[in-house]
């Protein structure tokens, strides 16, 4: 939102004041015509089919469907059960999904011009000890074959391109993002030693000789450093450190807020720390590059629903859960229909979020109180032009120095028509620092206007003049974006209590129960829960 301005007046000042007045409405109404010409559309995630939750007044159910195994969930955790149970076989499952389309914070869109993410939007290269994803990443044929040393050959066309990234940083663009233009002696000497720094911490392992910070988190040490870092803030670590310069704390921060959704005030130093180490960059030749695509991690999801096809009920919402003797039983709500039905399972698999649980197993809703969600925004914006400044090209992510928001990534920085007009950018902003309640109702309460009017601001100080390129802006709001590592999470017991399976029937998994909202993560609790599904059945049929 941008300032007014106000001014006193006075009868002196009475006729100054009336000029300027006027020069002001001519300006307002200038603004006005100038915004009209931009096409503007806010949308989300179906929060208001998601608040009934809330005060359940649902039908009840007509209808009985029986199943042997059920999948709430239809994000990158709820696929992935549901790839690994067709690689072990079974194809006996139904997966339920409230949203219209499958994917969570995946999930895509496309234009005319070209397909953007609408919330995750890369991978970056797993660590080799990740061998069930290096797997799916080599059935899907982004990995398309290994030299004899044993490095996988990633099509190219699937990494980032180059340049990668740059940063916009005291009215020049310099590429990378680690802050390195115009900064002083000392400035320099703190970024280089908390670099290195990260580069010991991801080789430290506890006593039982596992990496402290490692990827997914449940192959990481279970020492006692998780406790004596998860009780900082990465702030207050960084000043236990002695870290006092501005440009190190700003950098940290921001690469908080774009994994977490929180920034340096409220992360857990466990999770800070984790962002820079847990990556171990076990084939060189790959240390800088990710795997990216227009439609972010989209991709991915169009790869995995295929595992799910025909077996998906979209526009359904679970409100109840109840295990019985035999089998669980679900009760379901189809917006489409307008009518409930009820679901009878043998197995459940749950990767619905813990704040959807609470509803759900009411009897777990005070552990979910420790879970903290990040709301996000996310605008997709095509231009007419956009400017290439200062001799670094528009890379795939462009970050801008202090920016309200997390920068941006170019949507077509993947194709080979990279350079024709017109061009499409996804902007990206949190609002998962301080009063979540109180940012949370922001982000459904301001109108497309006042989110456009700071989006726009915010991309005003590195692109100026931008707003008049703005064809269209596609505003899509993530009410509980990702679960945010706040100072205590990782080691409260809540997490492990509320992962444990109920009564050999109901299994769960979700990225929020790891702690940290990435892709690698739901797709190991999603493959963990299916394995424990497939053996409990399995020693039953024994």
């Amino acid at each position: 939102m941008k300032n007014g301005v106000k001014f006193k007046q006075s009868r002196r000042g009475f006729l100054k004041l009336a000029i300027l007045g006027a020069i002001g409405l001519q300006f307002i109404q200038a603004c006005k015509k100038k915004a009209n010409h931009i096409f503007l559309r806010l949308t989300g995630t179906d929060h208001i089919l998601g608040h009934r939750l809330r005060f359940p007044d649902f039908p009840k159910p007509t209808e009985v469907i029986e199943v042997p195994i059920l999948i709430l969930g239809g994000g990158i955790t709820g696929l992935s059960a549901a790839y690994r149970l067709q690689k072990k076989g079974r194809n006996d499952f139904l997966l339920l999904d409230m949203e219209s389309e499958v994917g969570g914070n995946a999930r895509s869109g496309k234009n005319d011009y070209s397909s953007y993410p609408l919330g995750a939007h890369y991978l970056p290269i797993p660590n080799a000890s990740n061998v069930e994803l290096l797997a799916l990443l080599e059935e899907l044929k982004i990995i398309i074959g290994w030299t004899k040393e044993g490095v996988p050959l990633f099509d190219e066309e699937q990494l980032s391109f180059a340049p990668q990234e740059r940063l916009f940083i005291r009215n020049i663009w310099q590429e990378g993002i680690i802050p390195s233009y115009g900064l002083s002696q000392q400035e320099a000497a703190e970024m280089e030693r908390f670099l290195k720094q990260m580069e010991q911490f991801k080789q430290l392992k506890g006593t039982d000789r596992k990496y402290v910070f490692d990827i997914p988190m449940r192959h990481a040490s279970q020492s006692a450093d998780l406790k004596r870092f998860d009780g900082l803030t990465m702030r207050s670590w960084m000043e236990s450190e002695d870290y006092q310069t501005e440009p190190i704390y700003n950098y940290v921060n921001y690469c908080c807020r774009d994994d977490y959704g929180t920034g340096i005030a409220d992360t857990s130093a466990f999770a800070g720390i984790h962002y820079f180490a847990s990556r171990k960059h076990d084939w060189a030749v790959y240390q800088d590059l990710v795997l990216t695509w227009q439609e972010g991690n989209g991709r991915l999801v169009s790869h995995l629903k295929k595992y799910a096809d025909g077996k998906v009920l979209n526009r359904h919402l679970a409100y109840q859960i109840h295990i019985g003797a035999d089998a669980v039983e679900v009760a379901v709500f189809d917006d489409q229909a307008k009518l409930s039905k009820t679901i009878r399972a043998k197995k459940l698999i749950n990767c619905c979020p813990q704040f959807v649980n609470q509803y759900l197993l009411p009897d777990r809703a005070a552990l979910t109180k420790k879970f903290h969600y990040a709301p996000w925004i996310v605008a997709t914006i095509v231009l007419h032009r956009f400017t290439f400044a200062d001799g670094v090209s528009l890379s795939w992510e462009n970050i801008i120095y202090k920016g309200k928001g997390l920068g941006y990534v170019y949507d077509q920085h993947q194709s080979l028509k990279q350079l024709q007009s017109p061009f499409v950018i996804t902007y990206y902003h949190s609002l998962g620092d301080g009063d979540l309640s109180k940012n949370r109702k922001q982000l459904y309460t301001w109108t497309d206007q006042q989110w456009r009017d700071f989006i726009l601001e915010d991309l005003e100080k590195a692109h100026y003049g931008i707003e008049k390129e703005v064809i269209s802006m596609t505003i899509f709001r993530h009410g509980h974006g990702m679960i945010s590592p706040v100072r205590g999470f990782l080691s409260d017991d809540a997490r492990a209590e509320l992962t444990k399976p109920i009564a050999g029937k109901v299994y769960f998994a979700h990225s929020d129960l790891s702690g940290i909202s990435i892709f690698e993560e739901a797709f190991y609790q999603g493959i963990t829960a299916a394995d424990q599904v497939v053996a409990g059945i399995d020693e039953k049929e024994a």
